[in-house]
């Protein structure tokens, strides 16, 4: 069969990679325009971008695949990438675009999606980082057949991922590309068996994974330290959990959550500041942080942060302004 690949980011190039290395023809990719990045914001190649080149594929990268749209030329020159290349199938990996009509049409397969969910739990943009935020025990992928809804099609292949207590959004984002990239080999070989079976999304049970906000990284000290725990690990890498602590932004890369804390303490209170962590109240509980990076600094065990900065029990993280006595 020939695959059309579409995607951008590093999950969908561990897709790329692993179609590679099965032999399949991808005469094809798309991905989005370069990017400006890094200190110097120079234009940047997606991963997808520079897996393609690295192979020798051709690659093309509009701004719009909508042919009545803002930028029709680009949409058109697509579509006649797309029409030269005569794929069976497209496969789609976080590629950043909707599809129109026309593109769902246009294989002989249809399209293919990779989705890091279990469908009908968290359509959209951030599924794993929304797993990890609500404490799922589970995730895993979804091999959907596209259609025009945003993440309804039917479900091709499904396996489920426990996710592991320490698990951040960068951890699981690289066991589910794995598993996806694995788990979509599987689904064109029997594709190219006519034995890929399609099954509707279950009518219950949806929820949808909304992009992240940078403004949703401040942490809430009144939450519950398992819940502040949650985002902790949901925002790493981006957009990382942070609270001011003094007169800085500072954001936490790693803690686990305590059970109990004094009942008299005041959200966001330090309790203990040593080499064994910062332990902070919460609504509920204390959370033990160990990993924080200043503005402009390296992230830092909490032993060393605390050799450059002062942090006494009873400061209260989030507001410069308050503090109380030490418990």
């Amino acid at each position: 069969m020939k695959v059309v690949f579409a995607g951008t980011p590093e999950f969908a190039r561990v897709a790329l990679e692993q179609l590679l290395a099965a032999g399949l023809e991808v005469p094809l990719v798309l991905t989005q325009p370069d990017r400006p990045a890094g200190r110097g914001m120079k234009l940047q190649a997606s991963p997808v971008k520079q897996c393609a080149l690295a192979h020798g594929i051709a690659v093309s990268q509009p701004l719009s695949l909508r042919l009545d749209g803002k930028y029709p030329q680009e949409a058109a020159a697509a579509r006649a990438a797309l029409l030269a290349a005569q794929p069976d199938v497209m496969v789609v990996a976080a590629y950043g675009l909707i599809l129109p009509q026309w593109v769902l049409d246009l294989p002989a397969k249809g399209c293919l999606n990779i989705h890091a969910s279990l469908l009908p739990r968290w359509r959209g943009a951030a599924p794993i980082h929304r797993a990890i935020e609500a404490g799922d025990a589970q995730t895993g992928v979804t091999i959907m057949q596209m259609d025009a809804g945003l993440d309804t099609g039917d479900m091709c292949l499904v396996e489920a991922l426990d996710i592991a207590a320490d698990d951040t959004t960068a951890s699981l984002h690289d066991k589910l590309a794995d598993l996806g990239g694995r788990m979509l080999v599987q689904a064109l070989a029997l594709s190219a068996e006519g034995r890929l079976q399609r099954e509707p999304q279950p009518a219950e049970g949806i929820t949808y994974a909304h992009k992240i906000e940078k403004a949703e990284s401040t942490i809430d000290w009144t939450l519950s330290a398992e819940q502040i725990d949650r985002r902790v690990r949901a925002f790493n890498p981006f957009p990382a959990a942070s609270t001011r602590v003094g007169d800085e932004v500072v954001k936490i890369w790693a803690a686990q959550p305590e059970r109990h804390a004094p009942a008299d303490a005041v959200p966001g209170q330090v309790l203990a500041a040593d080499g064994q962590g910062i332990v902070v109240a919460c609504g509920e509980g204390a959370l033990r942080i160990s990993a924080l990076q200043r503005p402009g600094g390296k992230r830092l065990q909490a032993a060393d942060f605390l050799r450059g900065h002062t942090l006494q029990p009873g400061q209260v993280l989030g507001d410069d302004r308050l503090s109380v006595a030490a418990p």
